[in-house]
């Protein structure tokens, strides 16, 4: 069992937050096959709120929040933080570059009871946002990174006692090596988060350099578990059982942390809390239950869309690859699956596949884009300083994202 503030944490596995991706159906779906995994070892992961903030499944956290839109109650960011009653320990991720914006929308959160867990992303490496000093980028401003956590955890423990929580909303956070070998700052910026009260870290353990690129640094993680005096968590390069376990076995990390592995395959939180528990049972779905899948994923993303069908649809498409993955199925099938606008379509083009096939040896291994290493776009003078200088101070709110999941 892991500790992150009040929440304990019984299978040590978290859904990375991904744009476009860890939307509830999602999450739904990757924790209903973690708790089949706990059944298969003989475990009960199932639970309900009123037990208090236990996570036996690990946790599932949401997409990505930019906290000016959530200050701002955007219709899009307000739904996809809308709680999932369902989840035992509701987790949401938080990106923001202002200090008291982040406040702000962690006082949201806590006190209209959306969250129980909140992180905050300093590990997005995408160009448009670190070019303005946001993301992976940030932690590089010591004063900055220390400025915005502290106001996180300071909102979050004062929010939690005046609506009569016993025990603060746990802020952890999530970060990368640095920004490139030579400007590594994982180390420093843990001794800042520690000091601050976060209460529990994520190293994705590249730099912002690599992006998603080369191999991960499990050496790191390895050093921070070491250093940080409080729960590390383990994120890269995780695409199986074996994976998860030799991280924990190679960094004494205390869970894994998991993002493209479960890109078109929720069922790997079966194999994973199945495996936590002491079993070797793993969930190779045949074509007809990966169907299955896919429609149960449709049915989940309707509901939440208000019954928006085509908009829902819509956002099945980008999974239709992922879950296809290593199967038999032609080019003209997948493009068609590629271009579903409703139910019934998706069902029909489900039913003309040969659903017999088995599990293929080509589903499995890493997943998603892994691009190239390339120069971090930075700030203008941005590493000659770990202070922000008056103009960065000035321009840094131009690196607040106008949406959710950027």
């Amino acid at each position: 069992m892991v500790q992150i503030g009040e929440i304990n944490l019984l299978t040590p596995m978290v859904l990375a937050p991904m744009a476009g991706v860890t939307n509830p159906p999602f999450r739904q779906l990757c924790r209903e096959f973690a708790e089949m995994g706990g059944k298969a070892a003989g475990v009960e992961l199932a639970s309900v709120r009123t037990q208090g903030l236990v996570a036996p499944a690990g946790l599932y956290t949401c997409e990505m929040i930019t906290t000016r839109a959530l200050v701002e109650r955007i219709p899009e960011t307000m739904n996809m933080v809308k709680p999932d009653m369902e989840d035992p320990v509701r987790s949401v991720q938080l990106y923001g570059v202002q200090p008291k914006v982040v406040a702000a929308a962690v006082k949201i959160l806590v006190r209209e009871d959306l969250a129980d867990h909140i992180d905050l992303n300093f590990g997005c490496p995408v160009p448009k946002v670190t070019r303005k000093g946001g993301g992976s980028a940030l932690p590089w401003k010591h004063d900055l990174f220390r400025e915005v956590v502290a106001q996180a955890v300071r909102a979050a423990t004062e929010t939690s006692a005046l609506v009569g929580r016993s025990k603060p909303v746990p802020v952890t956070a999530k970060i990368r090596i640095g920004i490139d070998e030579e400007h590594e700052t994982y180390r420093d910026i843990a001794k800042i988060a520690r000091e601050e009260g976060i209460a529990a870290l994520t190293l994705h353990a590249r730099t912002t350099a690599q992006n998603y690129s080369g191999l991960a640094r499990w050496d790191a993680i390895s050093i921070l578990q070491n250093e940080a005096e409080i729960p590390v968590f383990g994120n890269g390069d995780i695409f199986e059982v074996s994976d998860a376990k030799a991280m924990l076995e190679q960094t004494g990390a205390a869970g894994v942390v998991i993002g493209r592995g479960c890109q078109g395959r929720p069922w790997i939180f079966y194999d994973l809390a199945a495996a936590f528990h002491g079993s070797q049972s793993c969930y190779q779905p045949t074509l007809a239950q990966v169907a299955q899948v896919i429609l149960r994923h449709a049915e989940l993303s309707i509901d939440h869309f208000n019954g928006d069908e085509n908009r829902a649809l819509r956002e099945m498409r980008k999974h239709m690859a992922w879950y296809l993955r290593g199967f038999s199925v032609g080019g003209e099938q997948r493009h068609a699956l590629g271009l579903v606008s409703t139910l019934t379509e998706l069902q029909e083009r489900l039913n003309v596949l040969d659903l017999q096939q088995e599990y293929p040896d080509a589903a499995h291994g890493p997943r998603g884009r892994a691009g190239t290493a390339k120069r971090p776009h930075l700030p203008d003078k941005w590493l000659e300083s770990h202070t922000l200088s008056a103009a960065q101070r000035a321009k840094i709110q131009e690196a607040e994202i106008g949406i959710s999941g950027g």
